[in-house]
């Protein structure tokens, strides 16, 4: 049987309906990371709590979905990608209800992270396409699903926002379950499982080992602002890390199956990609940080647009569009020129789409023309990333893989949130009474993620070129399985005997 995909029968799958299917639910949970943003503002009062915690309902569904995310990949390949896809949509589907029967902030939370949980969904979601798609289709649907991150969170918060302006805020999640539900019937009824597993026991120690690493790590970044750099609690957290760490290092580099394989991870095309994400999604999330801030300022400021969040979700809105567009151009170049060149363009037309809102952000069209910029090179990035990581990496730990990378767009939305706080918070203006984040603030928020974006070009630089990838597809399954075991990235299809 050939791994380029399923071989053809009458009963196959047919891709014009698992990739749409998928997608579709890779929308979904990329809707549920933004769900609760248009509330933020008014959650203490509807909660009768303070805004500290209430902040948690963003965070629980950061955190909760970077410590599943790995454990659901690695799950996914020893037992199956769909059952997996399943159960995580479950999860999400419990959390919506939760959330929307709730009228106090801990059930509230308790339902954000079941839905945060659900971010596995994504890169499983990949991970099936790369078993059950012919090596043709195989580039431009994986570029729709890792898009469709970036997607869901452009298309839903302007809805969101909406219906929090017209109806109860309950009306959200209600709203949310639905969704999960219907997309959860449709991959029970089109989404076929995968027959490749790698088996084996799964390591409990290693995933709780990585979870205790990531809490500490997230939860340090997320709240450092508030609760001062230098207090006891960050400075304990981030000590806590660099103790943790190594310890799970070692401890999975001395077990036999362990949640992530080190030297696959460490391996330069995947080593690379991951560090290249990172810096990327850093930037990426940079713009979602500065458009809000930027149109909502009131105008008296001189420099802020007084609108509506409402509003602010649809000047964003075309970027999502924007990226879905450009999915196919990804996977057309990533198939001629390889994924690097794809990346490296991508990357390149963010960090011109920053330096070119330095010197435009004073209207709206200025903000929709940087935001249709950013959304195309993010397209083309969020199209070669998954390529690039099924070019190093057997198909019996496809998931696996595309989680680590999921989890490294976790650590760089953190740190962009938390360096945006640092900037806002240090250069800022008095406008009415009020301390307000600075226009120079902004300009140096834009130049820092121009930066990012650049780091992620010099990073793209210094994978494999197309030439010493042994003419290798970089966008089907048959390739990545001869690029990994023909030593092309250096190792063989196994990085360790079982």
């Amino acid at each position: 049987m050939s791994t380029s995909g399923r071989t053809p029968d009458s009963s196959a799958p047919r891709p014009n309906v698992i990739v749409p299917v998928l997608a579709l639910a890779g929308v979904v949970v990329a809707v549920m990371q933004t769900l609760v943003l248009p509330l933020v503002p008014q959650l203490p009062h509807l909660l009768d709590t303070s805004p500290s915690n209430a902040s948690w309902a963003v965070t629980a569904t950061l955190l909760a979905g970077a410590v599943v995310t790995p454990v659901t990949g690695r799950l996914g390949d020893m037992y199956g990608k769909r059952r997996m896809l399943l159960v995580s949509l479950a999860v999400m589907l419990a959390g919506s209800l939760v959330a929307a029967l709730s009228d106090s902030v801990a059930p509230l939370i308790v339902g954000r992270a079941l839905q945060g949980a659900a971010a596995g969904v994504i890169p499983l979601g990949i991970s099936i396409m790369r078993d059950e798609l012919p090596s043709e289709r195989l580039g431009s649907a994986s570029a729709q699903m890792s898009a469709s991150l970036g997607v869901g969170g452009a298309l839903g918060l302007p809805a969101a926002a909406l219906i929090a302006q017209n109806a109860s805020w309950h009306t959200l999640f209600w709203i949310a379950a639905v969704l999960s539900a219907v997309v959860i019937v449709l991959v029970a009824l089109f989404v076929p499982e995968s027959q490749a597993r790698t088996g084996g026991r799964f390591d409990v120690v290693g995933a709780l080992g990585l979870a205790a690493v990531l809490v500490c790590l997230l939860v340090a970044v997320s709240k450092g602002a508030d609760w001062g750099w230098t207090s006891t609690a960050t400075l304990g957290l981030f000590a806590s890390v660099a103790v943790l760490l190594p310890l799970w290092g070692r401890y999975e580099l001395s077990t036999a199956q362990p949640l992530v394989d080190l030297p696959v991870t460490a391996r330069r095309q995947v080593l690379f990609t991951n560090l290249a994400t990172v810096t990327f999604v850093f930037s990426l999330f940079t713009l979602q940080l500065v458009i809000p801030q930027l149109m909502q300022l009131p105008e008296t400021t001189g420099y802020g647009m007084g609108r509506s969040l409402v509003a602010v979700g649809l000047v964003m809105m075309p970027q999502g569009l924007v990226m879905m567009a450009v999915a196919g151009a990804s996977a057309v170049l990533s198939r001629t020129r390889g994924p690097r060149v794809t990346l490296m363009l991508g990357t390149a037309l963010v960090a011109a789409g920053f330096a070119l809102n330095i010197v435009l952000m004073t209207e709206i069209w200025h903000l929709v023309l940087v935001s249709c910029v950013v959304g195309a090179g993010v397209g083309l990035a969020y199209g070669a990333i998954p390529s690039l990581i099924m070019g190093a990496v057997p198909p019996s730990e496809t998931a696996a893989a595309n989680s680590l990378n999921t989890l490294m767009r976790y650590i760089g939305n953190s740190l962009s949130s938390a360096v945006a706080g640092v900037v806002f918070a240090q250069l800022t203006t008095l406008s009415g009474g009020a301390v307000l984040p600075s226009e120079d603030s902004f300009k140096a928020l834009m130049a820092i993620a121009c930066a990012a974006a650049l780091l992620s070009l010099v990073l793209a630089a210094f994978l494999p070129s197309r030439s010493r990838l042994a003419g290798a597809h970089p966008a089907g399954p048959a390739s990545a399985v001869s690029l990994v075991t023909s030593g092309a990235t250096g190792h063989t299809s196994d990085a360790r005997s079982e």
